[in-house]
């Protein structure tokens, strides 16, 4: 069973999980109680952080569970995070950067501090968050970072332009930092996971796409974190997401971009 390999690098330990209250991250939090992980649950609803938390030590009662109600659209939020674990004593092994979200549409319809924001959660947050917990892995010589990419870092994704660029940060950044700090037993890496049953479409304003098969998030997060326990870089958690990737890259860029725009194309748009 997968959590049983998990349990072998991460039982005991602590570990932050941000976004934890749905979707990807909360599967991840869930594989990591089972495993005998303590968690660190952060995300901006509070009433779904204590559901999940009251769960989690039903269901292992060996672990302890910490909530921090933190919404990383605002700058501080990172700083917040960081002086309620690390800054008060916790050792964080495991630093999972999931929270994120998309915005479907028109670029030039749209919000702009819409805009603004996703590139707060998606980006600066990850590089803040990682930025203040990555040094003290380093000193202690062991610990890991997951940074939930998605596939749509590689490529442009027409109607999710703001997200496909911020996802391929993310992307690009989880494996220049997985060069940086192998040499000192930290391990980072990138989860790019494709269509998968959660709140983002809901949360983006996409429609579901009932020709497309959706993986669960129960899968992402097994594929995830066994791929960052091997040490990977980047982990595609379907195969059809890397034969895709293979596909594209015997293409002319233009024509995927192309392709991908009226896959995306919003209903009535001509």
């Amino acid at each position: 069973m997968p959590s049983a390999f998990v349990s072998k690098m991460w039982q005991g330990k602590w570990a932050l999980v941000t976004g934890a209250s749905s979707g990807i991250g909360e599967a991840i939090a869930v594989e990591l109680a089972a495993a005998g992980v303590n968690l660190i649950l952060t995300a901006r609803r509070q009433d779904r952080l204590e559901a999940l938390a009251e769960r989690l030590r039903g269901s292992t009662p060996s672990i302890r569970t910490q909530v921090i109600v933190a919404d990383l659209a605002q700058e501080a939020a990172p700083q917040q995070i960081f002086d309620s674990t690390e800054g008060a004593g916790i050792e964080v092994d495991l630093l999972v950067n999931n929270a994120g979200f998309g915005d479907y549409g028109e670029f030039l319809r749209s919000d702009v501090d819409r805009h603004i924001e996703m590139v707060q959660v998606n980006c600066s947050a990850v590089v803040h968050l990682t930025r203040l917990f990555l040094p003290r892995m380093v000193e202690r010589r062991r610990g890991d970072v997951m940074i939930v990419s998605s596939m749509a870092a590689y490529q442009p994704v027409a109607y999710l332009a703001t997200y496909a660029a911020t996802k391929a940060f993310d992307r690009l950044l989880a494996e220049s930092l997985a060069e940086e700090v192998r040499r000192y037993g930290v391990r980072v890496s990138a989860l790019c996971p494709g269509p998968t049953k959660s709140e983002f479409n809901h949360v983006a304003g996409a429609r579901e796409d009932e020709n497309r098969s959706y993986q669960s998030a129960e899968e992402v997060a097994l594929a995830g974190l066994a791929g960052l326990a091997k040490g990977r870089p980047w982990v595609i958690p379907y195969f059809g997401g890397r034969f895709q990737l293979f596909a594209q890259r015997l293409a002319p860029r233009r024509v995927v971009s192309r392709a991908v725009e009226r896959m995306f194309r919003p209903a009535g748009l001509h």
